[in-house]
């Protein structure tokens, strides 16, 4: 038998945001069976918590959608971390804000945690990595295509379709708008002309939002890793840094951006982006967000 909890990722209140299931004494199982448990829960990733590596960091981890193994994500990343500091703060109570280093396949991630209840708390955590853009400007009229749109509603201002990674490798589609974006499906018989097998996941995004005091609008289509749509991605949030650099400019010093998700699945989400810009490039990132405890268990598996 070994514990588990679900957490809905990127909101401050249950059945928002994304959710996301963790395994919290994971020791033992090999890399068949995380896959089995990940595909069992079916959400779009779960977390496998074992003993660190280095003694310096609080857990290794583990991330699985349910048909593969990621180096690193971002909403298993503030999950995982709110869930082992409300379990430290379980038996030291004045323990109301931690800073754990998460060993993760890209790396060690360094993630603050707030609590803000004994459900509920708030994590922010350093990009692992730096975005770097990973190949051409894509095709507009393929990747129109790929997402049943025109041509013509593909692309605002001077953004277009690029390629970007903050550890892992996303598809960067901006949109004219709320309603082009809300008509934006997976077409699977043109999404390989369009989306190669290194970036086959679409985070589309546009500038206009539902929510005020948001600065972009986005929906996420991953069905190569077995994920139809996902509620929120901060892994892509992340990247995404990276197409904001490019194509907006800021100037330098600290900028902040948030990031809603989710709204078209009924599961609205926001994810916060801080950019340091220095030199023309991204000097320090991060991300940050909310994380409910929805649900805890015991999982019948030896």
């Amino acid at each position: 038998m070994r514990r588990y909890a679900i957490l809905d990722v990127f909101t401050d209140r249950p059945f928002g945001g994304n959710p996301l299931a963790v395994v919290t004494d994971s020791d033992g199982l090999d890399a068949r069976q995380m896959q089995e448990i990940a595909r069992e829960f079916n959400l779009s990733e779960t977390v496998f918590v074992g003993s660190p590596e280095n003694r310096l960091h609080r857990a290794n981890v583990r991330i699985f959608t349910p048909s593969q193994e990621l180096p690193f994500a971002g909403h298993p990343t503030v999950g995982t971390a709110v869930l082992l500091a409300l379990d430290d703060a379980v038996e030291n109570p004045a323990l109301q804000e931690a800073v754990l280093i998460l060993g993760q396949k890209v790396g060690p991630v360094r993630c603050g945690v707030f609590l803000k209840g004994e459900k509920h708390g708030r994590a922010i955590f350093d990009l692992p990595t730096e975005p770097v853009a990973l190949a051409s400007d894509l095709d507009r009229e393929a990747v129109a295509n790929a997402l049943d749109l025109f041509p013509g509603e593909v692309c605002f201002e001077n953004h277009v379709p690029s390629v970007y990674s903050a550890g892992v490798a996303f598809a960067f589609v901006p949109v004219r708008d709320l309603e082009v974006i809300a008509r934006a499906e997976p077409n699977m018989a043109a999404w390989a002309d369009a989306f190669s097998s290194d970036a086959a996941s679409a985070f589309v995004y546009c500038r206009e939002t539902e929510t005020k005091g948001c600065h972009f609008h986005a929906r996420m289509f991953a069905p190569a890793m077995g994920i139809d749509e996902d509620p929120a991605t901060g892994s892509a949030v992340a990247a995404l840094a990276g197409a904001i650099l490019r194509f907006d400019a800021p100037s330098p010093g600290s900028h902040h951006f948030t990031i809603e998700q989710g709204f078209e699945m009924g599961r609205p989400s926001l994810i916060d982006l801080e950019v340091a810009v220095a030199g023309g490039r991204i000097a320090r990132a991060s991300i940050g967000g909310d994380a409910v405890v929805v649900a805890r268990g015991m999982l019948a598996v030896d």
